[in-house]
């Protein structure tokens, strides 16, 4: 008997985890020959979770376009709570100072046993990932290109620990490679898996922009860290929009547990 599940790693094959496609040919009920659904999985090198299957992160049924597979991998029920991952963003040209006050910040978090979600670019989110490993904790690794692809190349041997200290995540299957769209498109899972989104430094003009809208779509807390006047940075707007300011690991902690803390004069 097909199920689901093989018919949705299908179609994540032949539409290059495409969810716009995929969504197109499942309304349309496409005919798929069973001889192409015949040991579908055996065609993939990861491992794979769909959305019709039990062990699929509930926080991502709730996201924007909810992936229909996920390949991964390494350690799957990293992505299953929701409360300890905190998903950590920011420019892949950071200053010295947005470096160096991001490290801090993850490794305090690191020691509080939370999951640091981020994707693997370069910058800031290269620094969240190793120093949540560095540390000796698990990281989340979200991929805009197939999952057998390391990109960029310079992170390879990162790309190589996460999959096997960490997760490795994306719903592009295989040497799917990168396109206008799909990072834009990753940012959604990496805002979807966590309750708390922290901006370590950002442009006005980035793709933490785009996390950030779909972290407010989906009711999670935006923490940003504060920077100086007059500096081409976006987290001094967000904070004035309602974002919370953050200094160190305890600030996020407190953000992401709901803890309210009472003023001190």
């Amino acid at each position: 008997m097909i199920s689901a599940r093989e018919i949705l790693i299908y179609l994540a094959i032949k539409y290059g985890g495409d969810w716009d496609l995929m969504m197109e040919a499942v309304r349309k009920k496409e005919n798929i020959p069973f001889s192409e659904l015949e040991g579908i999985e055996s065609k993939i090198s990861s491992k794979a979770i769909t959305l019709a299957d039990d062990d699929y992160p509930k926080s991502l049924k709730n996201t924007c376009k909810p992936p229909l597979v996920l390949f991964y991998y390494g350690d799957l029920s990293l992505a299953h709570d929701e409360k300890r991952c905190i998903s950590f963003i920011g420019t892949r040209e950071p200053s010295e100072y947005g470096s160096e006050i991001s490290e801090k910040i993850v490794e305090g978090l690191a020691k509080d046993d939370y999951v640091i979600v981020s994707g693997l670019a370069k910058g800031i989110d290269t620094i969240a990932n190793e120093t949540s490993l560095n540390k000796g904790k698990k990281t989340v690794a979200v991929l805009g290109n197939g999952i057998d692809i390391c990109y960029p190349s310079e992170n390879k041997e990162l790309y190589e620990r996460i999959k096997k200290e960490g997760l490795l995540i994306s719903e592009y299957p295989g040497m799917t490679p990168p396109s206008r769209t799909s990072f834009p498109s990753r940012n959604r899972i990496v805002a979807g898996l966590s309750s708390t989104i922290v901006v370590g430094e950002a442009k006005k003009k980035s793709g933490t922009m785009i996390t950030v809208s779909y972290g407010l779509l989906m009711g999670k807390n935006i923490c940003c860290v504060p920077y100086p006047a007059g500096e081409d940075s976006v987290c001094n707007t967000f904070i004035k929009e309602g974002a919370f300011l953050v200094e160190n690991a305890e600030d996020v902690s407190i953000v992401a547990s709901g803890t309210k803390r009472n003023f001190k004069v």
